[in-house]
């Protein structure tokens, strides 16, 4: 049996993932979104990211401001990470390879009418907060 060492994701390995393989895929004038995880954080990956998208990118440290924690307006905290895990695991998952394989099946059977209810629920979320003036809500 082959044993398989996990790989920790370091600022310079995620920034190196960016440089590769995401960024060249991204269409001009893309506003780019990122979490706060400590590897999205380095020095190396912001100044990067103000190098490749001046002033449009979103993250901890960006020029663009955005609340930290934000999960009512992310549509990919209030969709798509539920949607998910309610699909994922309708099966056991034994093995790598499985696991992959489910992920591209789960996201693939994301239909375009679910898309555009996330649409219309992140309009509808986003005049919420302009209305409160970005004050803490709640939505269910």
């Amino acid at each position: 049996m082959t044993q398989h060492h996990a790989l920790t994701v370091t600022s310079n390995i995620y920034f190196d993932m960016l440089q590769l393989y995401a960024v060249p895929q991204f269409p001009d004038g893309v506003i780019f979104q990122q979490d706060g995880a400590p590897p999205h954080y380095g020095n190396i990956v912001r100044e990067f990211l103000d190098t490749t998208f001046p002033q449009r990118w979103i993250g901890r440290g960006a020029a663009m401001a955005w609340p930290p924690l934000s999960p009512d307006i992310t549509p990919l905290d209030f969709y798509l990470w539920g949607y998910m895990k309610q699909h994922m695991y309708s099966e056991r998952i034994n093995y790598i390879n499985h696991l992959k394989q489910r992920i591209t099946d789960v996201i693939h059977s994301v239909i375009p009418d679910a898309l555009t209810r996330v649409w219309e629920e992140l309009d509808y979320r986003l005049v919420v907060c302009r209305a409160t003036n970005g004050a803490h809500i709640e939505l269910r």
